[in-house]
């Protein structure tokens, strides 16, 4: 299966993103999270691009999206859902199918909410809406939400290190054997430029108002039961397998599958995903 990579203008931002597929087939759209990008996705895109049009997006401050400087954009969770709403129609997607992992769950959930008969079906990777899904590993981010201050902005930025990225994000859960580093060695790199960090911390301040939206987003689940499917990695050391099983609270015929892994489940478990991922969407889409 070929993949095609290219670049589409929204406002002033070069959107990079990786497609394959028949513009024919039904569409699956990828938002990655922190601090990937759409390359997070690249063994699952061949899996599935047999019978669907999978287009993965790097979202503006990520992987190889060309964005603004800080100052001239704002960092929020808010302007990325817009920038990728903007992506969406100017590629013509009236339909889609979401897989939000991460920082692409509130990105993809601010969608569905805004536009819910633009969305066919829901899957979720490691991707939360409830508080129930949060470990205690957020003590950090929690304090700078609740006081932006310089102090607590530069004691977020340990989340930002090479150890921390490749050690607690990627290894933890996670078969030695099994986990390529090609991964987080580029999220490395891409941190490592200009600017890279302060666009992070920005997006770490703005995190909290993501749980100020959950009520919402659990509404949106309520009132319009998309077909939903969950694939967790269960040892993920940020959001833990009861923010999976959550979703069945507004989600009543929500599927949940708890893998043997961690944060990055499609590093070690692509296949099986992508296995769960058709049997569910030709039930549904």
């Amino acid at each position: 299966m070929v993949v095609s990579y290219k670049t589409q203008e929204v406002r002033d931002i070069e959107v990079f993103y990786r497609e394959a597929g028949s513009k024919e087939a039904p569409v699956l759209l990828l938002l990655h999270g922190f601090p990937s990008s759409s390359h997070m996705f690249r063994d699952l895109i061949p899996l599935l691009a047999d019978r669907y049009r999978v287009i993965a997006p790097d979202l503006p401050g990520f992987g190889r999206t060309i964005s603004p400087p800080r100052g001239e954009f704002d960092y929020t969770f808010d302007n990325l859902a817009a920038v990728m709403t903007g992506f969406t129609e100017a590629l013509g997607l009236s339909r889609y199918a979401l897989y939000v992992f991460d920082y692409g769950a509130p990105v993809g959930f601010r969608m569905a909410t805004a536009n819910p008969e633009r969305i066919t079906a829901i899957i979720s990777q490691n991707g939360n809406a409830y508080t129930e899904g949060f470990s205690d590993e957020w003590t950090a981010w929690e304090a700078y939400w609740r006081d932006p201050s310089a102090e607590k902005r530069e004691a977020c930025r340990a989340s930002l290190s090479p150890d921390v990225i490749e050690h607690w994000q990627y290894r933890t859960g996670t078969s030695r054997e099994r986990l390529s580093p090609d991964g987080y060695q580029l999220d490395i790199a891409f941190m490592s430029r200009p600017g890279a960090e302060d666009i992070q911390l920005d997006l770490i301040l703005d995190y909290g108002t993501n749980i100020d939206r959950y009520e919402e987003f659990q509404a949106y689940f309520r009132d319009h039961q998309p077909p939903f499917l969950a694939v967790w990695g269960r040892h993920d050391p940020a959001f833990v397998p009861a923010g999976a099983e959550a979703y069945k609270r507004d989600l009543p015929t929500a599927e949940v599958h708890l893998l043997g892994t961690g944060h990055f489940a499609l590093e070690t478990h692509a296949d099986e995903i992508a296995q769960f991922i058709r049997s569910f969407l030709i039930r549904h889409v």
